[in-house]
């Protein structure tokens, strides 16, 4: 009875020590590189990064940023995951000569740690409107408010300077690394990990619900986790740039199928191509009215092919073509935007090779067909035998059944016009007078 009652007081402390043990960190930092403008997919990767670090019970999550701001959606979205995560953040801008600029600055603030590399900067978190819009004094005065109620809202909590960065949306100030420190918006300057790691050991570290943790760092495992095949693809089609390359070789894919019925390659790669384009751009702040002008300036090149402008209505197809990808995507950020070079190296070569196979499609269907039956239209034969009106013919080299609709001679020459099979309809060929020569 004793043994029985030792056993089951032995498993019940087994039980309470088990639960009320607190779980141990795994000793290790998990270490991302955000090297991109601020967009879903680095919103998505950075939400990824928060939840494996929170499931590995890893001391820290480590981000390497480097970026020239982005969308505003996503910003938010990073931040909650950030000012919600149960492991300290530290975001380091790195490596030297690089920048978190407007939204990269309103992440940097969120961070449980924030620090910089020697020669980077960070500010100038002014909003602005997508496609740079001019905003009337009310929007203007709205959007700041804004921007920066959200930029309070979590500063203060993180124990930096409100009013300077504040100012980063008011006045869009920026700040190299060294004014930043002074300022009190970030932590620690620091020209390296191992240098990053060393000066925040043993400092306490305050979390966003007050609370204080003490980090050390010094020779812990960095584990890299790097984006999955999905978000790299994603990450590489959703540079405007690229989108814009893939939705005009698609559409011409297509263009070159249409003319070429069977042809069944270009069908296949204009297919994925726009499918690709379309998934991306779907992220992307689109004008829709920009994918109109791209596929109008398609329909100016086929006139132009048809009733040769000179050349008038192929310019208005480029002309329509670069207007539709400089406009295509409606971002804050030039580094979001279709360049300038993009839409003319696209344009003008893709304007020129269309025009080129819409001509050679219209000629071809112009030529009259000269093989088969219907190549024998109009072709000059001799009568071998009588029509009368039955009888055959010698065209082309063969011999035919002919039927003439006159009475015709042998040896006579007819001129074929209609084929049925192997049945010809004739007529009596003209008689050439002879020319008279002159001395």
């Amino acid at each position: 009875m004793k043994s029985k009652l030792a056993l089951r007081w032995t498993w019940i402390i087994a039980v309470s020590f088990f639960l009320l043990t607190p779980v141990f960190s795994s000793a290790e930092v998990l270490k991302i590189v955000v090297n991109d403008t601020i967009q879903p997919i680095s919103e998505e990767y950075i939400g990824r990064a928060v939840e494996a670090a929170e499931r590995n019970h890893d001391q820290a999550l480590l981000i390497e940023l480097n970026t020239p701001g982005g969308m505003l959606d996503s910003t938010r979205g990073i931040i909650h995951s950030i000012l919600t995560s149960t492991v300290p953040v530290i975001i380091y801008v790195a490596p030297t000569g690089t920048r978190a600029a407007s939204a990269g600055f309103f992440i940097l603030e969120s961070a449980d740690i924030a620090a910089m590399a020697p020669g980077t900067n960070t500010g100038a978190a002014h909003p602005v409107l997508m496609g740079g819009a001019k905003m009337d004094d009310v929007m203007k005065q709205k959007v700041e408010n804004d921007a920066a109620a959200f930029m309070r809202s979590y500063v203060s909590k993180r124990g930096r300077n409100v009013d300077v960065a504040e100012s980063t949306v008011r006045q869009s100030k920026s700040f190299t690394d060294e004014e930043a420190l002074k300022q009190n918006l970030i932590n620690y300057v620091a020209p390296n990990e191992a240098d990053l790691f060393k000066q925040i050991s043993a400092q306490p570290v305050k979390r966003f619900d007050g609370q204080l943790a003490t980090l050390q760092l010094v020779n812990v495992p960095v584990r890299i986790y790097d984006m999955t095949l999905k978000e790299h693809i994603l990450d590489y089609i959703m540079d405007p740039n690229i989108s814009f390359i893939l939705l005009a070789i698609g559409a011409l894919a297509l263009y070159v199928e249409f003319n070429h019925p069977g042809a069944v390659l270009p069908g296949v790669v204009g297919l994925i191509f726009i499918l690709l384009a379309i998934f991306a751009l779907n992220l992307l702040p689109v004008r829709f009215a920009a994918v109109v002008l791209i596929f109008v300036s398609f329909v100016l090149f086929a006139l132009e092919a048809k009733f040769a402008t000179h050349g008038t209505l192929a310019i208005g197809g480029i002309v329509t073509m670069t207007l539709g990808g400089l406009l295509l995507v409606d971002a804050p950020i030039p580094e979001m935007q279709v360049h300038l070079l993009t839409a003319l190296a696209v344009s003008i070569p893709l304007g020129l090779i269309t025009v080129f196979l819409m001509s050679i499609a219209l000629k071809a269907r112009a030529n009259k067909v000269v093989t088969g039956g219907q190549g024998l239209v109009g072709e000059i034969g001799m009568a071998q035998t009588a029509l009368s009106p039955s009888g055959k013919v010698f065209v082309h080299g063969e011999i035919w059944n002919a039927t003439a609709s006159g009475p015709v001679a042998a040896g006579q020459t007819v001129v074929v016009r209609k084929v049925d099979g192997l049945q010809l309809f004739v007529d009596p060929a003209p008689s050439l007078e002879p020319v008279p020569s002159t001395i």
